[in-house]
């Protein structure tokens, strides 16, 4: 009886998480623009997408800000959890990892209200008549900060699994500690940053709240347009552009996991071969 309700609950979970998603995914082929009653199947929302010119703008707005800012996290992270494991005090590495999780914990709306002030105050501090000129930058600036946490949780636990053996046999071959981290320690934890990377895209994609306290009036993103749309009324093009995004989240998410699978059972073969 236990192993069937686990089972049921599992199913309850995920029909809980997946069903808003597959029905918004299910009306952006709706033939009307109805939300109630599937009249049939159509393509005519994916045709007015690319046919919307806001639309495409705040996508490549999106798509910008969301690799920019996972890129520059990511090579900030992993350079951070390096310094991390690093430390040799455990007191002052316990509170480096304190204060990292503390973006983690935070509301959204609290980070959002500060990134805010703080742009306020710089812009007031230099002079800045117009806060457009320095409006992708804020952005930017805020959407890495935010990302940096999930990518050194994701990176951090791979350089300690890794430990410090090959770099040193590296080290020891010749090596120079710049060579030995990328062409030895790199390529080992490169799974755990390619982790870090997709969520710190997947996070940046999605932001609303800091993105609304933070944007400038010449630069919107996707949420925002949403956003602004719910005001009215969302129109089902944003439906076939979701359902584009989530198909091409999804897809990536499956990418990253396979070469994960792959690398860790190569390694599985190679440790079994050598046994």
């Amino acid at each position: 009886m236990k192993k069937y309700a686990s089972r049921i609950y599992l199913c309850l979970v995920f029909a809980i998480l997946y069903i808003p998603i597959l029905t918004l995914m299910l009306f952006s082929f709706n033939n009307a623009e109805s939300t109630a009653n599937f009249t049939g199947f159509s393509l005519q929302w994916y045709i007015k997408l690319f046919s919307d010119e806001n639309a495409f703008i705040a996508l490549r707005n999106t798509l910008i800000l969301a690799v920019s800012s996972s890129l520059l996290s990511t090579i900030i992270g992993t350079a951070a959890a390096e310094g991390i494991y690093r430390m040799r005090s455990k007191f002052l590495k316990n509170a480096v990892n304190s204060v990292t999780n503390v973006p983690m914990m935070n509301p959204d709306i609290v980070t959002g209200v500060s990134f805010m002030l703080f742009f306020a105050a710089v812009v007031g501090l230099l002079n800045i008549e117009d806060y457009d000129s320095i409006g992708f930058a804020a952005m930017l600036i805020a959407h890495t900060t935010f990302c940096l946490p999930y990518v050194i949780l994701s990176v951090l636990p791979r350089i300690n699994e890794l430990g410090d053996s090959l770099t040193e046999a590296a080290l020891d071959l010749g090596c120079t500690p710049f060579r030995a981290f990328f062409t030895v320690k790199l390529p080992n934890i490169m799974p755990g940053v390619i982790s870090g990377m997709v969520m710190a895209f997947t996070l940046s994609l999605d932001d609303f709240v800091i993105s609304y306290f933070v944007s400038p009036s010449n630069f919107q993103t996707l949420p925002l347009l949403i956003y602004s749309m719910t005001k009215k009324t969302v129109k089902p093009d944003m439906y076939a552009l979701s359902t584009i995004i989530i198909i091409t989240v999804f897809t990536m998410l499956i990418i990253s996991n396979i070469k994960s699978f792959k690398k860790t059972d190569n390694r599985g073969r190679k440790k079994g071969g050598k046994a």
